[in-house]
């Protein structure tokens, strides 16, 4: 059954080359290097330009607010507020799921001690709060909806695993169109049913992918656990992930928070406006979320928490006592400088596109994340991460000599949480499209109902007119 998982391909397909055939691939090299050189210096527009034709670029305006495109009823981010001169004013942060703030939500759900991100899905997708039946019934539905297709895990999953799981996640959205009796079908009542079965499934092809990942190129057993239709979103994927399925109440909770805090986030983030732009388009649903899976696989976008915990596990390769904060310091302000970690100067963890006083969403995992810490025996982890967040933005400004707001974000804490739930990295952003998509499936529906209307956006030319040369001419 695994023939094709097990069997191991050259790592580098050239050595098995020989004679002119080394030959035709160094000169396809040299031609591909020769070539990039030549389009990174001709695609160069000069930034004169963008201020010339006042263009908005990355869709922000000049003070850094976007670009206002759409309307929306799902969610709403607020960070900043903007006064009479046009200029930001620094705000504590809020975010709403339909209207509900998201801290109550979250907060609810712990005081009752259960599990909320079906509630938040539910919530996202029909704008109400569910009724216990309600729920009950959601979740009965979904629950139906966790076995993959017959033969898809074999055939679209473990004979084809991709080292990057949100590959293979896009992937695997994209063929499950082909097990869809009615894929091209737009109407709401069936991307309603296509998206429910997406939301099921989801749990399965990340640990599926992982799984596979794992066996292919990492050497690992192969360790396949059916989901359970009874288990919760956070519990099944904890257990398919994990060789033995165990997983306990603590971790899954707080793995059901970390969804619920990444399911939406207004219209204005680039998977969901992905999702909003290829939906105008009029394509099927499984091409607009398989888009909004390659968007947030982006590094500047969800690929942010693995960053964070990139830069942790640096630090403690650099840094013997992390309880030292002197030494910790010191190591903050090399990765300021570009003189640590990836060189980028950014602390990742700190700082925030919209938020500015405070991201919500890092405050309530905080607490529950210093609640895993001392059930972990991870507080110096956990005083590590409250440590970057105190100083990160003073030692931005001794090094920079600038002032800015830089509160703690979600992927601060969040990679935290990653680290100690032992979730590898690998899956940190799998599972935030995972949480995502029901934000998703929320704002497709929304511009189905609503937008009608294909989105085309303006792009100048600033390429000069040319002459033709004919081919005997050409130099």
């Amino acid at each position: 059954m695994f023939e094709k998982l097990l069997s191991k391909k050259p790592k580098n397909p050239d050595a098995i080359k020989t004679g002119s055939e080394n030959t035709s691939v160094l000169n396809e090299r040299d031609f591909i290097t020769r070539m990039a050189d030549k389009i990174s210096t001709s695609d160069v527009i000069e930034n004169e330009l963008y201020l010339k034709h006042d263009v908005k670029r990355g869709l922000r305006n000049a003070n850094g607010t976007g670009v206002v495109v759409g309307l929306t009823r799902v969610g709403e981010v607020c960070g900043y507020q903007i006064n009479e001169n046009k200029e930001k004013v620094p705000v504590d942060g809020k975010l709403y799921y339909r209207g509900y703030d998201v801290e109550d939500l979250v907060n609810n759900c712990i005081r009752e001690n259960r599990f909320g991100f079906e509630e938040t899905t539910y919530l996202l997708m029909f704008g109400d709060l569910p009724t216990k039946k309600q729920l009950q019934d959601f979740n009965e539905m979904l629950g139906r909806k966790r076995d993959l297709p017959l033969g898809f895990p074999r055939d679209m999953i473990l004979t084809a695993p991709s080292v990057n799981i949100m590959n293979k996640l896009a992937r695997s959205v994209l063929a499950l169109y082909s097990y869809d009796p009615s894929p091209e079908d737009t109407s709401v009542a069936n991307v309603l049913r296509q998206s429910i079965d997406l939301i099921g499934y989801f749990p399965s092809l990340i640990a599926y992918g992982y799984q596979a990942k794992c066996a292919y190129f990492d050497n690992m057993s192969l360790h396949l656990h059916y989901p359970i239709p009874e288990l919760t979103t956070a519990e099944n994927i904890l257990r398919m992930i994990r060789a033995d399925g165990a997983y306990t109440d603590l971790e899954a909770k707080l793995l059901d928070i970390c969804l619920m805090l990444h399911a939406e986030h207004g219209g204005g983030n680039n998977s969901t406006f992905a999702t909003h732009l290829i939906t105008s388009s009029g394509t099927d649903t499984y091409s607009a979320i398989s888009a909004a899976v390659g968007s947030l696989k982006g590094p500047k976008h969800g690929g942010a928490n693995i960053a964070v915990i990139n830069m942790v596990e640096d630090l403690k390769k650099n840094v013997k006592d992390i309880t030292n904060y002197k030494e910790v310091e010191k190591y903050l302000v090399k990765v300021l400088k570009g003189e640590a970690n990836d060189g980028s100067g950014l602390i990742y963890g700190l700082g925030h596109a919209i938020y500015t006083i405070s991201d919500p969403r890092a405050m309530v995992l905080k607490d529950m994340a210093k609640k895993l810490a001392t059930d972990k025996n991870l507080l110096d982890d956990y005083m590590l991460c409250d440590f970057i967040e105190r100083r990160g933005a003073d030692l931005y400004e001794e090094v920079t000599g600038n002032r800015k707001p830089m509160p703690a974000n979600v992927d601060l804490y969040s990679g935290f949480v990653y680290n100690a739930l032992n979730i590898p990295s690998d899956i940190a952003t799998p599972l935030f499209a995972t949480a995502r998509l029901s934000g998703w499936c929320a704002h497709r529906l929304e511009e189905l109902v609503s937008g009608k209307r294909l989105m085309r956006p303006a792009y100048n030319c600033v390429q000069p007119h040319m002459e033709y040369t004919p081919m005997d001419q050409r130099k």
